[in-house]
């Protein structure tokens, strides 16, 4: 049972309803690697509004350095989402049912490697907390254009300032207090209820993510990437796993005949 909702999570079929629960469980992810990775490098690395206006900011007062570095962030992030886009064409063309899982999977390793590199800080902080900035900046990238692909553009899971706005949006219209009731009027505002449950749920489980994975990273340093690691292998394995068994059937075609 468990196999099959994870397969259905994250397989090549979709369904509305897969897309929002697993853009909800990215939205936590995103949450729990943006503020943990927030108190491993000062550094909040899954929106880019805030890292182009400090371009900007930078160019303007002579910080040419910071402004480099920033744009290398912005680099990375845009790197991270055309991978996503390669893995998944690469994958269609192949008829892989892991045509999303494999960019998942890619995920789960890249924040292990952040852990590694996380625990040598100390000791080359000057060359590894720039790597670690642009590793968590391609991850995010990465994630957000896994969500912004299956979802087509519904749910995004990074960055919350367009889901806050749709919320507002949609609170609006269901306060709004129409004068003319009647359902078949022309002017009538109505809230649409769907859109208004997925984007508090997203906001929610962005918020939750965030403070565990702050928490976390308090408490138990960069090992908390491990469990956030370990949540996307699951989520990835069910359609590894069959690609895997099909593989080799293909490979050893008369071994069912034996």
């Amino acid at each position: 049972m468990a196999f099959h909702y994870l397969h259905r999570l994250t397989g090549r079929v979709r369904t509305r309803e897969a897309n929002r629960q697993l853009g909800g469980i990215l939205a936590f992810v995103a949450g729990a690697i943006n503020a943990g990775g927030y108190l491993a490098v000062q550094r909040y690395t899954s929106h880019m509004t805030g890292i182009v206006s400090a371009i900007a900011d930078d160019l303007a007062t002579g910080g040419f350095g910071l402004a480099v570095a920033g744009l290398a962030a912005l680099a990375s992030f845009v790197c991270g989402a055309a991978c996503t886009a390669v893995l998944i064409n690469w994958a269609r063309r192949r008829q892989l049912r892991s045509k999303y899982a494999l960019a998942l999977l890619l995920e789960a390793v890249l924040l292990l490697a952040f852990g590694l590199v996380g625990a040598h800080l100390s000791s080359f902080e000057h060359l590894l907390i720039p790597t670690a900035v642009l590793l968590l900046c391609f991850v995010m990238g990465l994630q957000n254009a896994i969500v912004t692909k299956i979802s087509r553009a519904e749910i995004r899971t990074t960055h919350m300032t367009g889901v806050i706005t749709d919320l507002g949006l949609e609170l609006g219209r269901l306060f709004y207090w129409n004068r003319n009731p009647d359902a078949n009027a022309i002017h009538v505002v109505r809230a649409n209820r769907d859109k208004l449950a997925i984007h508090a749920l997203v906001l929610g489980l962005f918020f939750f993510g965030g403070l565990l994975g702050a928490l976390a990273f308090k408490h138990f340093g960069f090992s908390a990437t491990i469990p956030i690691a370990c949540l996307l292998v699951v989520l990835a394995a069910p359609p590894l796993l069959l690609d895997l068994r099909h593989g080799r059937q293909l490979s050893h075609p008369l071994s069912r005949h034996t």
